[in-house]
């Protein structure tokens, strides 16, 4: 008799949680972040997807119940925004069909935001920076809110005055592009919860329930700016360390999220800590302390912090064992997998990492291949979960479809 969604859902979330706490579970656990794959697997276009709610929530759901990860990937909080971008006339994105071909994915544009003589500013009030400075240089629809006067010292009648701004025509136009953003975030919030209700009908549960960063890549991605920040550890280190001390308790908070949405996991993807990036020495000052803070305090509540290290962090592994044992999952996209396993398998969960050069380029005998090779080496006595090194947008189906299947035969326990 075929079991029922129910009892699927409960055998998934304890197969992914027994290897979380390092424990060998029925088989090894295999879940994705699909990216963009799901749309051009099911045939539409990445823009459709960013775009057309009805289509998304159809060629997700199409392909998870089909290739059957032992958690769901929600598209909406990370893909179909595409209204929203285009409301605000977003800066930091290019997107399919906004600067890309309509079956690319979307790209980053890395600029310094916030300027290396802002510091200061930024540090006396957030919050003020972030409406007059930071949104209109992100959002071109939020131009005029940089005319706006300071919000502090605003207690009572004595700042009346500063009230008219808001009464030029430009900033009316701001104010309603802030709602017609709110009415459709409100729409994308409502096809989220909507989506993971029907995974969970079928069988399969979220995989986060809340995301948080690395201090310091908030600082490096989206404030500074790569470059900037590189210089700003030379130039301004005890100003960068302040401000990166003052996204702790933010990120912190925004993981805590996990526990209203009654799913533990926070997803916590890392970018500037790899090998090539900064010294041993930098990333135990500028990275490392206020990372292991968020983790530590996430930790601390219950939750299970899902750290997602891009790049090459092999260089860092000892480094990054300092946490308490079965209550972590660190996601290795290019480290090397048996050192991680040697450093960190009695301490943490390993998930990874099919290369996405295999999935894209290689053959379904190819990615076998490499799968055996990490269950035999890395899941041997549990703590292990199956993934691709990263999204995988353009992976050849036939090499997806090798991968999830071998797993569930090949790596039973």
């Amino acid at each position: 008799m075929a079991k029922t969604p129910e009892v699927l859902y409960q055998e998934r979330i304890k197969r992914v949680q027994d290897a979380i706490e390092l424990r060998k579970p029925d088989r090894v656990p295999i879940v994705a972040l699909f990216g963009f794959f799901p749309a051009k697997y099911t045939g539409i276009t990445c823009e459709d997807a960013m775009y057309d709610y009805d289509k998304s929530m159809k060629a997700w759901v199409d392909t998870i119940v089909e290739f059957k990860p032992d958690m769901d990937d929600n598209p909406f909080p990370q893909r179909v925004y595409g209204r929203i971008l285009d409301i605000l006339d977003t800066k930091q994105l290019a997107w399919p069909g906004h600067g890309l071909d309509p079956d690319s994915g979307f790209q980053f544009i890395e600029k310094d935001y916030m300027k290396a003589e802002e510091y200061e500013a930024f540090m006396f009030d957030q919050t003020d920076f972030m409406l007059r400075n930071y949104w209109p240089r992100i959002f071109g629809t939020l131009g005029p809110l940089k005319n706006l006067p300071p919000i502090h010292g605003m207690y009572s009648y004595g700042g009346l005055t500063r009230f008219a701004s808001f009464g030029t025509p430009e900033m009316k136009e701001a104010l309603e592009a802030l709602i017609k953003v709110g009415e459709e975030a409100k729409e994308l919030v409502a096809r989220a919860s909507e989506f993971d209700e029907t995974m969970q009908r079928l069988g399969f549960p979220s995989q986060y329930g809340a995301v948080a960063r690395a201090p310091f890549d908030i600082v490096s991605d989206f404030l500074r700016g790569t470059v900037g920040a590189m210089l700003d550890m030379f130039r301004t280190p005890d100003k960068l360390l302040e401000v990166v001390e003052q996204f702790v308790p933010i990120e912190i908070k925004a993981g805590l999220a996990a526990k209203n949405s009654g799913v533990p996991r926070v997803f916590m993807p890392l970018h500037k800590c790899i090998d090539t990036f900064m010294s041993p020495e930098q990333f135990d000052t500028f990275y490392w302390p206020t990372l292991q803070k968020v983790i530590l305090a996430l930790i601390d509540e219950g939750l299970n912090p899902m750290v997602f290290w891009e790049g090459d962090c092999t260089s860092r592994l000892e480094t990054i064992k300092d946490i308490p044992a079965g209550k972590a999952v660190y996601w290795f996209e290019k480290t090397d997998m048996i050192k991680a396993k040697e450093v960190l398998g009695d301490i943490t969960c390993l998930r990874g990492n099919v290369p996405l050069s295999i999935l894209c380029a290689g053959t379904p005998d190819d990615v076998k291949n490499y799968c055996r090779e990490l269950i035999d080496n890395v899941g041997r006595g549990g703590g292990f979960i199956m993934d691709a090194s990263t999204q995988f947008d353009d992976a050849k189906p036939e090499n997806v479809k090798a991968m999830f299947e071998f797993t569930k035969e090949y790596g039973q326990y």
